[in-house]
């Protein structure tokens, strides 16, 4: 996997791709529209922000590289890329309760407040890359 160079792209499926956590300095791309819903994607090596109509959907310290991030009524899934452990907050329902899956593993459930946010704590390991599960309980 590697960062994403155009900042923001829509893949093949209709899922996005953003992120380049190598930047030293903020890079941003507004506009992007995919489905009829326009994205704004903020990054650098510090944070990745992503908005969806003025709405924050995903935001990671350090700097992400996010892969075939899809967002449904029941939640999101992706992968997320970093040189190192980081923390991601998720935009979500207000007041749900969502499972969350890790590579493949149930870590259980958590819930979302009035805001509908989500923060994970997400560990890279050797490969730098982690597959995120997101579902609605």
């Amino acid at each position: 996997m590697s960062v994403v160079k155009d900042l923001i792209t829509e893949n093949a499926d209709g899922s996005v791709s953003f992120g380049d956590y190598e930047l030293d300095t903020k890079a941003k791309k507004s506009d992007f529209e995919v489905r009829g819903d326009r994205y704004k994607v903020k990054t650098f090596r510090e944070s990745t922000r992503l908005e969806c109509n003025d709405a924050l959907v995903y935001e990671s310290e350090p700097g992400t590289a996010v892969h075939d991030f899809v967002r449904t009524e029941e939640g999101v899934s992706f992968r997320v890329e970093c040189p190192q452990d980081c923390q991601v907050v998720l935009g979500l329902t207000d007041e749900a309760t969502y499972r969350v899956v890790v590579d493949g593993r149930d870590t259980g459930m958590m819930g979302t407040g009035r805001g509908g946010k989500l923060v994970l704590s997400v560990e890279v390991g050797e490969s730098g890359s982690t597959k995120i599960e997101v579902i609605r309980a």
